[in-house]
């Protein structure tokens, strides 16, 4: 997991580290780090070090102080340091070891030249505690940085909101990012994290624990420890058996896409429970499938259902029983007044109609308001998307699936999504990780397939990739 925190919880951090610290042993670690990064990428990127030129661009705060002190260590490595303060107040003990140790200081207009012809430009312009948007000779200096050779951007890049998971003001962009601490929301979301470029984080030893983190992103190894496996006594009914009610005579389509999810990622059985049209469709290309009510681990409801009268009260009767389900698409307009063990799993509109809000504003601040929605209905909710974030009750944290490529976004994609998540479910996994693990699994086999590929046509790929990520070590459920 790469776990991240809001830029109040890394200031407070911040503060109290450096209480307790000698006067700038904080920004001196922080220096150090991001210089070795910058010889690093002076020897990697571009073929050398010495003799490697760098402008600085350096802001008011503690991020052009940042950048002042790791100039004075590249310096002392016989590497060419620029630095263009856009502002007439800097770090000035920064800025006086920076002269002092042979940096140059350059002006506006050569600093616009410079920034097109020198190896890296380095952005230690504004961070944390800046406010979000560029103004000034900043503003005016980022289409030049559009032609720089390589712009390594200090913690974030300026003008950057770091709590942000979506992108509405002017910032710059940066190649690389060195993040200092801990990571910032906005360096793990899509699409905003492309303006960080890879990020580097260089630990200051902030204390942070992983538990009050407001942002977590899985990772491969993360999926490879939760998958369930099956082991030497396991049967049909101990790997999980799903029932699924999805699909109508108007959208049969919808059970054939959820029960491919749930068949193709290891449901021990599955039983359809839905329209009698969409079950023929099921049985043609699902014969393993069976018709028969019976006993179950966890229940999916609602894709491809569209106006159906009886939702609720089938919900309802289903979950009475103390069975878990995923409930999807059109089931989300029948949700009962209890859905404990329940994962929901809405897109961007969905989620609008359940908050009472509009679409705009959840795409404006999706972990807010999934994270809303998981606290006000009491139930594991993931919010489908380009991110795909899940959010519980109890807990501030947000998570956040791995991510794929755009070519899922076509119809269909969410039915298969959620059979995924009704087998793990049934398979014993909690509904964070359901959600996550579903989510995360389709994302994984369309990158390793990529094209437009048909929904249907990437489940038949979920045992591949349910192979190749089960290689290694895990642990058996």
């Amino acid at each position: 997991m790469k776990y991240a925190y809001t830029a109040a919880q890394i200031r407070a951090a911040e503060a109290a580290e450096m209480a307790r610290l000698a006067h700038r042993a904080l920004m001196q670690r922080a220096a150090i780090g991001l210089a070795e990064f910058l010889v690093r990428r002076l020897h990697d990127r571009h073929g050398f070090t010495q003799g490697g030129q760098l402008l600085l661009i350096v802001g008011p705060g503690f991020n052009g102080g940042d950048a002042l002190f790791a100039g004075v260590r590249l310096l002392k490595r016989g590497i060419q340091v620029l630095a263009w303060r856009f502002t007439d107040r800097v770090y000035e003990a920064g800025w006086e070891a920076f002269i002092a140790a042979g940096g140059r200081e350059v002006g506006d207009t050569e600093a616009w030249t410079a920034a097109q012809r020198v190896d890296i430009v380095v952005d230690g312009g504004f961070g944390i505690g800046g406010r979000p948007g560029l103004t000034g000779k900043l503003a005016d200096f980022a289409p030049v940085l559009e032609r720089a050779n390589d712009v390594v951007a200090v913690d974030l890049p300026s003008g950057l909101d770091a709590d942000a998971a979506q992108h509405v003001q002017p910032c710059l962009r940066a190649d690389a990012t060195v993040t200092f601490g801990a990571y910032k929301i906005c360096q793990l979301t899509d699409p905003v994290d492309g303006l960080c470029g890879d990020v580097e984080l260089i630990s200051i030893g902030l204390s942070l624990s992983s538990r009050d983190a407001a942002v977590a992103a899985l990772d491969r190894t993360d999926l490879q420890h939760v998958w369930p496996q099956p082991g030497p006594h396991s049967d049909k009914y101990s790997r999980g058996v799903v029932g699924i009610d999805t699909g109508s005579d108007d959208y049969p389509g919808a059970a054939v896409l959820s029960t491919l999810g749930a068949v193709y990622s290891g449901a021990g059985m599955v039983r359809f429970l839905g329209a009698p049209r969409a079950l023929d469709l099921v049985l043609h290309r699902l014969p393993n499938v069976v018709a028969a009510a019976g006993r179950v681990q966890a229940y999916l409801f609602g894709s491809g259902w569209g106006q159906r009268p009886d939702g609720r009260p089938v919900i309802e009767s289903a979950l009475a029983t103390g069975v878990p389900a995923v409930i999807d698409a059109d089931g989300l307009n029948h949700l009962p007044a209890e859905l404990s063990g329940c994962l929901l799993t809405p897109h961007a509109g969905e989620l609008a109609r359940l908050l009472r809000t509009t679409r705009a504003e959840v795409e404006a601040d999706p972990i807010g308001h999934v994270r809303r929605a998981a606290t006000d209905l009491g139930v594991t909710v993931l919010l489908k998307g380009a991110v795909q974030y899940v959010a519980a009750p109890g807990t501030e944290c947000v998570r956040i699936a791995i991510p794929g490529p755009a070519w899922t976004a076509q119809a269909g994609s969410g039915d298969t999504l959620a059979g995924v998540a009704a087998t793990l479910l049934a398979g014993g996994l909690t509904p964070i990780e359901a959600a996550l693990g579903a989510a995360s699994l389709q994302a994984l086999t369309a990158a390793a397939h990529p094209g437009p590929h048909p929904p249907q046509d990437l489940a038949l790929q979920f045992p591949a990739m349910i192979a190749e990520l089960t290689g290694g070590p895990h642990r058996a459920r």
